[in-house]
């Protein structure tokens, strides 16, 4: 975990969601598993995990150009995020990230900057009691481009008055570490 005093430090935190504040991937995972198989795409786990930060449908149109399979993207990631909405049940908090979080609110600008769709984020987030923490939420909807470019953490840095380079980042997925250092 990061000293305090680097948090503290921070003019602005900005958390990922999944597997960050939420665990979610394995969840996630299951989903995908579900859905890649009824449409003939395999995604093995290590790949999956990979891929961590990327757009659903941009997923989807990678692993069927290079398996030759013929998708519908945008029908095939409904269908993703369906199957995940199925088993969001399952979801729990990744705790001591969340009690950063609590300790924070109010104290500095926080956000959370997620490759998700807004819906399934704030699903996510309500389901574990979060939602209302953070003065923003940046989600795949609101950039162009997505992780490991650093859009998704140069919005939020944005939107909560901060230079990003004051910024202190908690994420997970290699992708999501590249896009915050690319950020500054």
């Amino acid at each position: 975990m990061i000293p305090w005093e680097r948090v503290e430090a921070a003019d602005a935190v900005i958390f990922d969601c999944d597997g960050t504040l939420v665990d979610s991937m394995p969840i996630h995972f299951l989903a995908w598993n579900r859905t890649m198989t009824e449409v003939g795409i395999e995604l093995p786990e290590d790949r999956f995990y990979a891929m961590g930060g990327i757009p659903t449908h941009r997923i989807i149109e990678m692993l069927a150009h290079e398996q030759q399979v013929l998708v519908d993207a945008h029908a095939t990631a409904k269908r993703k995020e369906e199957a995940f909405y199925e088993l969001i049940h399952m979801l729990e908090p990744i705790h001591i990230v969340v009690e950063v979080a609590k300790k924070l609110r109010g104290l500095k600008p926080i956000a959370v900057a997620s490759g998700g769709s807004r819906h399934g984020i704030e699903k996510q987030l309500r389901h574990v009691g979060i939602w209302d923490w953070f003065d923003t939420i940046v989600c795949a909807e609101d950039t162009v481009r997505h992780k490991p470019d650093p859009d998704v953490f140069l919005e939020s840095a944005r939107r909560l008055g901060a230079s990003p380079e004051k910024c202190l980042v908690f994420e997970d997925a290699e992708l999501g570490i590249e896009a915050a250092k690319r950020a500054g």
